[in-house]
């Protein structure tokens, strides 16, 4: 068991230091999106199923709330938690419409639409970035091993694991360090 523990442990940092190391530059440019996206008044539409779903609210609270720092509230929605609208758009059309349908009422030109998939090809994720493009927002998926949402997303994060945990793991890491960098950018006095 002890060697079990060990080797996860390990499998997880490799996997996240190489998915940070080979992605500091498109890291940068996420907080930057994210950033001048915040600061012209739009807002962040993050949407994902199961752990990715937990993801998405996860990381719009950081938003919303805080991070690392007291600060004004920052726009996200996490298109996960509403249940009627949920269940009534799975029900009356179809799960794949979900988020698409969300997509479509709540976003505009200048948001961002931020993906999550672990497999990267998720219906209902590759849906809702195909309506958010539709309409002109900017577009950010998180995957694993390049899947159908690193051919259509604007900024990709490829996840290079077979590993869901691992996947799953660096994803939010990923969006921890964004949430650091955009506030950082936002809020370059807070943090002399």
């Amino acid at each position: 068991m002890k060697d079990i523990i060990l080797d996860i442990l390990e499998t997880a940092i490799e996997t996240k230091r190489h998915c940070i190391e080979t992605n500091v530059d498109k890291i940068i440019e996420a907080a930057g999106m994210l950033a001048s996206c915040i600061a012209s008044g739009n807002k962040i539409l993050i949407f994902g199923n199961g752990g990715s779903a937990a993801d998405a609210q996860h990381l719009a609270a950081e938003f919303v709330n805080r991070f690392q720092i007291e600060r004004p509230p920052l726009a996200a929605i996490a298109l996960t938690t509403d249940t009627s609208i949920l269940t009534s758009i799975g029900n009356d059309y179809h799960f794949d419409d979900i988020f698409s349908k969300q997509i479509q009422a709540l976003g505009k030109k200048g948001d961002i639409a931020w993906g999550i998939s672990t497999s990267g090809n998720s219906p209902n994720v590759l849906k809702a970035v195909a309506a958010a493009q539709k309409i002109g927002i900017t577009t950010i998926g998180f995957t694993g091993r390049a899947a159908k949402l690193a051919d259509c997303a604007d900024l990709v994060f490829s996840v290079e694991s077979d590993t869901t945990a691992r996947i799953q793991e660096t994803h939010i890491m990923l969006g921890h360090i964004v949430c650091d960098l955009l506030e950082r950018k936002l809020y370059p006095e807070m943090f002399k």
